[in-house]
């Protein structure tokens, strides 16, 4: 993975159709529940317009969201101004949608609310608003009386009829689109903060998730540089071994080292310095090692394997027993001229896995420099892999000898 390419975290396009979706329908609802709550004529056929003028608001966000996201890894006062100004235009034009949907029955609500307060409203052919109140007179006289009753004579005034003209309607018409356009401004501006909000977050997720690449990767490059310092230290002991052999005429031994030398290197270096592996393998190529150290020490070195095969498949990072035989071997049975049985068993305690690498051999009393190395190694492996999780004790045995336990958690092979 690059870790330094830049890269600018995107709002997913779920994350924004749910954002438009939210403001619009919030504006709906709100919008339904006003006419129901004052009670506006046609009600029916208002819902059915105002539900297309909800969907073709999300439309025009929707074509206003990719210019907005050109807009993510600008500083926020470019952000800030940048809507101020695109959301204008693109208010009108929501107010023009708004006045387009309810034209066809503006005047029908209008005629409504008139005879309802009184008022006939209608239109000539120039496009005037003629607005006439009704004669109630005339409605009360043509209702039978079964007590007729002396009229008053006509007096032959008409009534006033107010007459509204169409220049005067236009202007009505511009205020109410400007009114209409201010409000989907302020939604329009409400949908780009929550936009900015939306993505202001992804960008602290992307950051909290490069953070945890990088400290995944400075671990991984711990746990190489850890496990590259065993091999130059056992390289170094193994062929120091090669050369007493040659110096001693032991040919053959020193052939049969370097064979095993190159099987155990082979297999070693197979595998993922940051990787962990399974119990059986780590043990069979300690059993490598032993046999190399075996051709040093044919009549001293013994040893005993306890790993029951339920433990076989057991995880753990691979070469983490190397430094604690190699201490034993180079401590224990290189210090004597008696044999010394070296011993490495593993078990399962409360979930967790318990290896044991232990020799019955002489105990030191001042240890030579770079006798406390491959523990150090070791312990900075389990800090490295599982932190708190994992521990290592080591010291000498009442008795004689040394013991050193690795406890770590019980992780299956898949």
């Amino acid at each position: 993975m690059d870790l330094t390419a830049p890269s600018t975290p995107r709002v997913p396009i779920k994350l924004v159709l749910a954002s438009i979706a939210g403001v619009w329908l919030a504006y709906f609802a709100l919008a339904t529940l006003r006419g129901w709550l004052v009670g506006l004529e046609l009600f029916d056929a208002l819902l059915l317009r105002r539900i297309l003028v909800t969907l073709g608001s999300m439309a025009v966000t929707l074509a206003l969201w990719p210019i907005v996201r050109l807009l993510d890894p600008r500083p926020f006062w470019i952000k800030a101004g940048a809507v101020l100004l695109m959301a204008l235009p693109a208010s009108v034009l929501l107010a023009a949608i708004n006045q387009w949907a309810f034209a066809d029955i503006e005047n029908k609500v209008v005629a409504t609310i008139g005879e309802r307060e009184g008022l006939r409203i209608r239109s000539d052919e120039s496009g005037n608003l003629l607005v006439d109140p009704l004669d109630r007179e005339a409605e009360v006289a043509a209702t039978p009386d079964p007590l007729p009753t002396a009229q008053p004579a006509p007096t032959g005034e008409a009534r006033p009829a107010i007459t509204i003209d169409a220049e005067t309607r236009a202007d009505n018409r511009l205020r109410q689109l400007v009114d209409v356009a201010l409000g989907r401004y302020y939604l329009l501006l409400a949908w780009a903060a929550l936009y900015f909000s939306l993505a202001n977050a992804e960008q602290a997720r992307a950051a909290e998730r490069r953070e945890g690449e990088y400290r995944r990767a400075a671990k991984a490059s711990e746990l190489r540089s850890l496990r590259y310092q065993v091999n130059p230290h056992f390289l170094f002991n193994t062929l120091n071994s090669l050369s007493a052999l040659v110096m001693t005429g032991k040919t053959q031994a020193a052939e049969q080292m370097i064979q095993t030398l190159s099987t155990f290197y082979r297999r070693s270096l197979a595998g993922d310095p940051t990787g962990d592996v399974a119990l059986d393998q780590e043990i069979a190529l300690q059993r490598l090692y032993l046999e190399i150290e075996a051709v040093r020490f044919p009549e001293r070195l013994r040893t005993r394997f306890d790993i029951p095969a339920a433990l076989a498949d057991a995880r753990m990072p691979g070469m983490i027993l190397q430094p604690l035989i190699e201490n034993s071997v180079k401590y224990a049975v290189s210090a004597t001229t008696h044999p010394v049985t070296l011993t490495v068993a593993a078990r399962e305690e409360y979930g967790c896995l318990v290896i044991e690498v232990a020799d019955d051999g002489p105990v030191a009393k001042d240890p030579k420099p770079g006798f406390g190395i491959g523990l150090a190694n070791v312990r900075d492996r389990l800090a490295a892999r599982y932190g708190d999780a994992a521990q290592i004790t080591s010291g000498p045995v009442a008795g004689g000898g040394w013991r050193s336990l690795i406890r770590l958690p019980l992780e299956r092979h898949d």
